[in-house]
């Protein structure tokens, strides 16, 4: 293993606090002496089938310490997530059902394995002892924390002052995420900021069943490509890790100045000490934000699809937004001639029967906005009717092109 300076350094990259450090180095100092690695747990909600970069942070982060040779314990929340994690939401969450979760787990499994080592880590599911619990059980682990300790978080103080309904179950989240801790016997504890009173409330339950409380790492909350909110499916401002090459780098050429130091050093392996350079470089002018955009992309590509995607989606680029050619491949679509009404057809129907919206409601948004142009020609109104000929180009935002064939 490396010294405890060296593993610090590696770890701290990225971190918003380490509670604590001072607890951390001594559970690295005993762990190099003992040569017995240490335990690093993230528990995972499965309650959609999607894996973004906002949820590789974390992972990331998981990855260093497998590569400083300790054991990342990965617990996939399939009774928690039929809870649901209060954290952050203003309602409560749907609950799910084992299927769905069990379903959605697979999905993940598949997707976290493109950043972790899956040889080198432990994959548990905690419904393996919940299943077990009793009713008794229940009642005693709800004993180990008091309503007005549960009211003084944020989430449910504002639901409650507001009169938005709060569930009796979800009280029980946060214990059942603890009591996981103590399951796996966990020396340290991955995630984001928002998890703070979960992780916080495993590191009580362990004290009290005689376990060395874990070290929580907090990892930042990624901001969405809107540069405001977090990056979420539900809001339309994330990047899949499953995108193809072209979406993943356009929708990173897409994301605001700020953000580009927290995705550097957050999303990729470049060294701080490059990311430094890059910043200072846009900063003094050396370096145009968009070759720094590039780099990002690029790396994000190399990352998930290898650097001959990335070379290749830089260059086709370059090719649509700087010299204003069309994709080297456009998608056809066909469109019927009895769907024409002398010749036109409302902007709104094309768009949605080219794939290009997900429903009329985003076409005609799209469209209202003056991302919509056909041969062009920018469409100002999403309740115009449009002329079409055989081979005319649709463009909905920066990146979306169908060219029609009319049968």
């Amino acid at each position: 293993m490396k010294s405890v300076e060296e593993q610090l350094k590696a770890l701290r990259r990225g971190v918003v606090e380490i509670l604590s450090e001072d607890e951390l180095r001594a559970k690295l100092n005993k762990s190099i002496a003992s040569g017995k690695p240490l335990r690093v747990k993230l528990g995972i909600d499965p309650t959609s089938p999607d894996v973004h970069l906002g949820f590789t942070v974390p992972l990331r982060k998981l990855k260093t310490f497998q590569e400083l040779g300790h054991q990342v314990v990965i617990i996939i929340g399939s009774y928690t997530a039929m809870v649901g994690d209060p954290s952050g939401k203003n309602s409560t969450r749907p609950q799910l059902s084992e299927e769905a979760v069990m379903a959605n787990a697979k999905y993940y499994k598949e997707q976290i394995f493109k950043i972790l080592d899956e040889k080198k880590t432990e994959v548990v599911y905690n419904g393996t002892w919940f299943s077990k619990f009793s009713f008794n059980d229940v009642i005693s682990l709800a004993s180990k924390i008091t309503v007005a300790s549960l009211l003084e978080h944020d989430y449910f103080q504002n639901r409650y002052k507001n009169g938005i309904p709060i569930s009796l179950h979800e009280f029980i989240y946060p214990l059942m995420q603890g009591w996981d801790s103590v399951e796996v016997k966990a020396d340290i504890e991955m995630g984001g900021t928002d998890q703070r009173f979960n992780i916080i409330v495993g590191r009580a339950l362990q004290k009290e069943n005689g376990q060395e409380p874990q070290v929580a790492l907090f990892m930042p909350i990624l901001a969405g490509l809107d540069g405001k909110s977090k990056m979420s499916k539900s809001l339309g401002n994330y990047i899949g890790i499953s995108e193809t090459p072209k979406d993943m780098f356009g929708k990173a050429m897409s994301i605001p100045d700020p953000l580009m130091e927290s995705y550097f050093e957050l999303l990729t392996e470049v060294s701080l000490e490059e990311i430094d350079k890059v910043i200072k470089g846009v900063a003094d002018g050396s370096l145009h934000p968009r070759g720094a955009k590039v780099m990002l992309a690029k790396e994000l590509v190399k990352m998930y699809h290898g650097q001959e995607a990335a070379e290749r989606e830089a260059l086709e680029f370059d090719r649509v937004f700087s010299d204003k050619q069309l994709p080297s491949e456009v998608p056809e679509v066909e469109v019927s001639k009895q769907e024409l009404q002398d010749g036109k057809i409302w902007i709104v129907k094309l768009i949605t029967l080219a794939g290009l919206a997900s429903g009329r409601n985003e076409a005609g948004r799209l469209v209202d906005q003056g991302a919509v142009t056909l041969d062009e020609a920018k469409v100002d109104s999403a309740k115009n009717a449009v002329s079409l000929k055989d081979g005319s180009i649709l463009k909905v935002g920066k990146r979306k092109y169908a060219k029609i064939k009319l049968k």
